[in-house]
């Protein structure tokens, strides 16, 4: 019986960079959402564990024995004696390196295959210890609902949204580096940094109370991230001048960025423009939770 699900796009709508920790990490605050738009993984139970990548942007994604699925179901077998294990066959769709969480979400999606397969509940500790154990996003991909993520991504509050955003996404498909962004800030190890007032969205808002919310927030990495690539000045362009939008910003460390819309009429027309005048880039109409 083979397993399947989809590993959907991570959107940061914030993200507060609280300080740079004495190992190396930096401690965030980030309200995070899901797009529509996402890769697929499916899971063959009971073969040797192994991985094949296909899709548009498989060839981007690098050697399968280092991918982030296999790291997942190492870091779960460890916690688990007898773990059934299997081969992963992951469509690629979503675009890599591009601060949209790809990577992270197959990971978490490979935990959620594997927590099936095994008669584990997704709540089981050993399945967040897992995923903590394979990068910083993938413990708040493997419930992919709109919450909170603080601390290095370990932290996670209750989900925020019952009723979908509406979104454009858009990459100029230029890769930008996470280090290379720390980095640029120029955080002193145990430097913490008063940034400003950063409200933190929470539960009980009506929809447009919520957009409201995410309108006074932003991203700290997005001035580092546009001094390494420019092209994301080019996308916040764009997006700022398509009709009806409500909030423009970078995603993650870059370099998609993403527009907020009131319905999923302005969005798609939003898309098409943007595709309309940027023919490379990669672009997408998507709701999210």
């Amino acid at each position: 019986m083979q397993f399947l699900t989809r590993a959907p796009a991570k959107i940061n709508l914030t993200l507060h960079v609280v300080r740079r920790r004495d190992d190396g990490f930096h401690d965030l605050e980030s309200l995070v959402i899901f797009a529509g738009v996402a890769d697929v993984l499916a899971l063959d139970p009971g073969a040797p564990l192994g991985l094949v990548v296909s899709g548009p942007t498989a060839t981007d994604a690098g050697d399968a024995d280092g991918n982030l699925v296999l790291k997942a179901a190492r870091a779960l077998a460890e916690r688990v004696p007898g773990l059934r294990l299997g081969a992963f066959r992951l469509l690629k769709r979503l675009p890599v390196g591009a601060g949209i969480g790809g990577g992270s979400s197959d990971a978490a999606a490979a935990l959620r295959l594997l927590a099936r397969a095994n008669g584990l509940s997704i709540d089981d500790e050993r399945v967040h210890a897992a995923a903590c154990d394979t990068g910083s996003d993938v413990p708040v991909c493997v419930h992919p609902r709109s919450r909170m993520m603080a601390g290095t991504g370990d932290r996670l509050g209750t989900p925020l949204m019952a009723r979908p955003l509406y979104a454009v996404l858009a990459n100029p498909r230029v890769h930008v580096p996470t280090p290379a962004v720390f980095k640029a800030m120029g955080f002193a190890p145990g430097e913490s940094r008063d940034l400003g007032e950063h409200p933190l969205p929470h539960d009980g808002l009506d929809h447009p109370g919520f957009v409201d919310l995410v309108r006074g927030g932003r991203n700290d990495m997005q001035a580092a991230a546009l001094s390494i690539a420019p092209a994301i000045g080019d996308a916040v362009d764009v997006l700022g001048a398509t009709v009806g939008h409500r909030v423009v910003r970078m995603s993650g460390s870059g370099s998609t960025c993403f527009a907020l819309y009131d319905d999923r009429r302005a969005a798609r027309a939003a898309a098409a423009r943007v595709a309309e005048a940027r023919p490379d880039w990669w672009v997408k109409a998507t709701a999210l939770r």
